[in-house]
């Protein structure tokens, strides 16, 4: 589930997906791959969107254990990437599989988050930029997007960034007492060809780079 419920809407033409752009303050930001050790600052960005909004639809706290174990099994296959900001880790992104069957390889789901009070727009836009990069090693050619369509923030910043609105389905989760409608939105990373590419594993084009 995407993202941050912060207003994208005037995301900056030369912010978006700008690795290495500044967070709105005087320090730079910078944007580096996801380490098993980072799952104490990932959860405490994480955790308020579990308790206090719909953003995410899961409704308990992972334990530190099992967030490492998140990064650690997302990182076989696909980037974790997080943005730091005067030595502080201040939003993550990923990818994740669409499907699990082998017709989907081309086609990831991307995430992310953005710790409370930061420049949101600036944050996501360096994640997502770094986060493409690496995608289209591996031939990704399909981003996607799961959004909570009350989140219009997030909606406006993913259009900003060139993914179209594909699809709503009606009351699909349910939390704080109500039912919720999701988005789903679409990024081509790609030119779709007929036989695309073969699929890289991100480990594999780490070793290339």
């Amino acid at each position: 589930m995407v993202n941050d419920d912060r207003d994208f809407s005037a995301v900056p033409e030369d912010f978006t997906n700008v690795a290495g752009a500044r967070d709105g303050a005087d320090d730079e930001l910078t944007v580096r791959i996801a380490r098993a050790g980072d799952a104490p600052a990932l959860l405490e960005i994480y955790a308020p969107y579990v308790l206090e909004t719909t953003v995410t639809f899961e409704e308990e706290v992972p334990t530190g254990r099992d967030f490492c174990s998140r990064i650690s099994y997302t990182l076989e296959k696909y980037p974790y990437l997080v943005a730091e900001s005067a030595g502080r880790i201040v939003g993550y992104a990923y990818a994740g599989e669409y499907k699990g069957r082998a017709a989907y390889d081309w086609s990831v789901e991307a995430t992310v988050y953005v710790a409370q009070g930061c420049e949101g727009r600036v944050v996501g836009g360096a994640l997502y930029k770094e986060l493409e990069r690496y995608l289209r090693l591996q031939n990704v050619v399909n981003l996607t997007a799961c959004i909570t369509a009350e989140n219009e923030g997030s909606i406006a910043f993913h259009r900003h960034c060139g993914y179209e609105m594909v699809g709503i389905f009606a009351h699909l989760g349910f939390k704080f007492d109500r039912w919720l409608d999701v988005a789903w939105m679409q990024k081509s990373l790609l030119s779709p060809e007929v036989a695309p590419a073969e699929f890289q594993p991100f480990p594999t084009i780490l070793s290339d780079e």
